[in-house]
């Protein structure tokens, strides 16, 4: 079942001579349960295209379903609301409230949605993750490598349609990249999770169930691992 669908996106910025096509003419699909990178050097439309799949930002032209719903369709309130409960997000900056616990920053997105945080959930993730001892530490008593742990655990927390992960290991040093790319797969295995990761970085990549090349605004190459 395919999770995410995109069909001939543009994204442009400007007019005329000075025209940038940051997307130009994306067409992709990630499959329930896939662990997919979208790889490209600095300006090849990545980080645009993750934002455009997220809701953060509109495209130009061409459209984008996610669990079946056009995102296009949607107005900003509505769209807002399906962002929130179908659509997870990991930063490279991990984006924890300094003055909430881990487990209140994993949780907080759902009690901002007015839903009850399935606690045994919360607790498996925290396991899962090696942050079981960390719930109650604020982040600033954290290494990078268990803050984005933490921000893992609060994009799954909502059992989201997909995580898009922008650069998620670019704060981190190689040994912890290594590490949480591994636990990000994990978790993702383990919960059935979908999940769709922008790096720059080819050999993290090499970690994922399907490799996408993006240069210039346009998939160039689409690739499947099948004995991952």
């Amino acid at each position: 079942m395919e999770i995410l669908r995109t069909e001939g996106l543009k994204k442009y910025y400007g007019e005329g001579e000075s025209q940038v096509k940051a997307l130009d003419g994306v067409n992709l699909t990630v499959e329930e349960g896939e662990f997919a990178a979208v790889v490209g050097t600095s300006g090849s439309g990545k980080s645009t295209l993750l934002h455009v799949l997220g809701g953060l930002d509109y495209a130009t032209s061409g459209r984008v379903w996610v669990r079946g719903q056009e995102l296009s369709k949607l107005n900003e309130t509505a769209l807002t609301i399906f962002r929130r409960r179908n659509i997870g997000f990991v930063f490279q900056s991990y984006n924890l409230l300094p003055i909430l616990t881990v487990y209140e920053n994993i949780v907080l997105p759902l009690e901002l949605d007015g839903r009850k945080p399935d606690q045994a959930f919360v607790e498996e993730l925290l396991t899962v993750l090696g942050m079981k001892e960390k719930r109650d530490s604020l982040p600033g008593q954290l290494s990078g490598g268990q803050q984005q742990r933490a921000a893992i655990a609060r994009a799954l927390a909502a059992k989201p349609a997909i995580v898009l992960a922008d650069e998620p290991t670019g704060n981190l040093d190689s040994r912890n990249s290594q590490e949480v790319l591994g636990l990000l797969k994990t978790t993702g295995k383990q919960f059935h999770q979908t999940i769709l990761m922008i790096t720059h970085n080819e050999e993290l990549a090499q970690l994922c169930d399907c490799i996408i090349h993006i240069e210039d605004g346009r998939i160039i190459s689409q690739s499947w691992e099948d004995t991952k």
